[in-house]
């Protein structure tokens, strides 16, 4: 389960598991937790996240997408 950013205390990351899925990252808090596809961004699920705090997630991984897909296509190959 790599971690590929840290912010504000979330951790966003893969489950080293789902390469055959489309590329994703995961996000997690304590017991919040989200999933963003990053082709194109989309909010694929939530558990817990703040709305408030999803849009700021959301520009984060809008700010990253291009670095995490190449993290991405680095792991799963």
């Amino acid at each position: 389960m790599p971690t590929i950013f840290r912010w504000l205390g979330f951790r966003l990351h893969f489950y080293s598991d789902e390469g055959h899925e489309p590329p994703h990252v995961h996000v997690r808090r304590d017991e919040d937790s989200c999933k963003f596809w990053l082709q194109p961004v989309a909010l694929a699920y939530t558990d817990g996240v703040r709305e408030h705090e999803l849009t700021q997630l959301r520009e984060v991984v809008e700010e990253h997408r291009e670095e995490f897909l190449r993290k991405w296509h680095e792991y799963f190959g």
